[in-house]
């Protein structure tokens, strides 16, 4: 479950994170009382105003901008709210902006030059160890630093069992080349970042950049936080945190109906059981000449309810030319399952306008079969991996 950037700063103050202070407007007015809240409580006389949507790269689309002064602030914060924001991460339509978060200019004249760093926190799944990466590289897409110059990335490896040990937080801001106040503010920041980690069950956080002001504080600017769905039990406060309007509408459908469905760019609808199985099943499609259309794993009751909820979600997606089932009758019963498809089949009616491709193996796979063929419908039935991936290719072709 992915945050908005002022959900992902409040959570990170929560747990002793300096942030950049700001408060979230949804229309022009609000935007202007927020700012004078924030120059009461900072001093501060510029403001950011910030897009807040689930995408990187928002000021490279004219998503985030400073205001000198409150009537240009109103201006900026009416221009973005509303706005369609395309960005590199976001579909080429962009994203609807309904809200921004007018933050505090923390880029103030000081003793020293302000400095922008990168961190985040992540699980390295090749050591099965959490990872913090950071570079001196901050404010810059860090796939580009990367690239360019791989040498400024650093990582620290944390053993969870452990976690962050004192010297690991003094040896990143060594990296980073502070010394003085900045050093020991920059620990403090590391080993609050990742205490937010750990505390929230999260499996990312970015702060891009980490920002060193000119009297040598270290605090949050940005915050991308990602939370780990399967941690969420634990965390009822954060479910309220959850933007709908953010996230796909299927998928958002078909979570509320218990499926585990993610939408893909592809031709070949997919209906699965299990999710090793619909890996396979995507690469079975990729083999064949096609591409899936999404990943949907429909558990261990197909029965025709759950069948036919499944295929109206896979027939929302108008690229669909195919669709293929594939199901491993352990649990359930092939038969159970022939049945259901068939019935969900002429429930839906001329809903269905592209053929279909059944794949039963396991208990009672040759009673399904027989189901299958002698349905009268538009269904394929097939035994055999490779007798799927051809008749995939056929239908496509």
């Amino acid at each position: 479950m992915n945050l908005h950037e002022y959900q992902g700063k409040e959570m990170l103050s929560g747990f002793g994170v300096a942030i950049q202070r700001g408060i979230v407007a949804k229309t022009a007015a609000e935007a202007v009382a927020a700012a004078k809240q924030l120059t009461e409580n900072t001093g501060t006389d510029w403001h950011v105003v910030k897009a807040q949507i689930h995408a990187g790269g928002r000021g490279k689309g004219g998503g985030v901008k400073l205001a000198k002064n409150i009537e240009e602030l109103e201006i900026i914060a009416g221009d973005i709210i509303g706005m369609q924001l395309i960005t590199p991460q976001t579909p080429p339509e962009g994203k609807k902006v309904n809200q921004v978060l007018v933050a505090e200019d923390v880029y103030y004249p000081g003793a020293s030059e302000p400095s922008e760093y990168y961190m985040s926190v992540l699980l390295n799944r090749a050591t099965g160890k959490n990872m913090i990466m950071y570079s001196t590289e901050g404010g810059m897409d860090i796939e580009a630093v990367a690239e360019a110059t791989p040498h400024l990335i650093f990582t620290e490896e944390i053993d969870p069992a452990l976690g962050l040990m004192p010297f690991q937080a003094r040896k990143i801001a060594f990296n980073l080349g502070l010394s003085g106040a900045a050093f020991k503010d920059m620990t403090k920041f590391v080993s609050a970042l990742y205490r937010a980690y750990m505390g929230s069950d999260a499996s990312l956080f970015e702060i891009n950049p980490v920002l060193k002001t000119s009297d040598d504080k270290i605090i949050a600017v940005d915050a991308k936080v990602t939370l780990d769905d399967n941690g969420l039990f634990r965390h009822k406060e954060f479910e309220a945190l959850r933007d709908l309007s953010e996230e796909n509408p299927v998928e958002v459908e078909a979570r509320e109906v218990g499926l585990s469905y993610v939408d893909l760019d592809g031709n070949v609808g997919c209906m699965v059981n299990g999710a090793g199985l619909a890996m396979a099943t995507m690469d079975l499609i990729k083999q064949a000449g096609g591409d899936p259309a999404n990943f949907l794993d429909v558990g261990g009751t197909a029965d025709a309810a759950r069948v036919e909820t499944a295929f109206r979600l896979i027939l929302k997606d108008p690229d669909v030319k195919v669709i293929l089932i594939n199901i491993f009758g352990g649990i359930v019963r092939c038969d159970r399952v022939a049945q259901g498809i068939v019935d969900a089949y002429k429930n839906l009616g001329d809903a269905i306008q592209v053929p279909i491709i059944v794949r039963l193996q396991g208990t009672n796979a040759d009673i399904a079969k027989e189901l299958i063929d002698s349905s009268g419908l538009n269904v394929l039935s097939a035994t055999a991996f490779q007798e799927a991936a051809d008749k995939v290719q056929e239908a496509i072709a």
